[in-house]
């Protein structure tokens, strides 16, 4: 009796080490699953970096336009974008390339 209990003990531990196993590499903060989601958070955080980047490039670009020597053209192209401002009389035409 006691070596029927160990051939099957012979044969289903090392089922259950597999399964262990198996389970591990799968899930997890270390698992398969675990890391596709991990890459895929990092390819979300590298495309908002571009486009922070990008903003923050067109930022400074028109900050330098309005530092020390001021670009008088450059107000004007601002507030007419922003605030639609013209002169009295004046037709504005609004044209949108695709």
């Amino acid at each position: 009796m006691i070596k029927n209990i160990k051939d099957k003990l012979l044969f289903v531990i090392p089922i259950l080490l597999i399964l262990y196993f198996i389970l591990n590499l799968l899930s997890g903060n270390r698992g398969l699953f675990s890391y596709f989601e991990k890459r895929n958070y990092i390819n979300n955080l590298k495309t908002k970096e571009k486009l922070i980047i990008q903003e923050i490039e067109e930022l400074e670009k028109s900050n330098s336009l309005l530092s020390d020597n001021i670009d008088a053209d450059y107000i004007e192209i601002l507030l007419r974008d922003k605030f639609l401002l013209g002169k009295k009389g004046e037709t504005v035409y609004i044209i949108k390339n695709e």
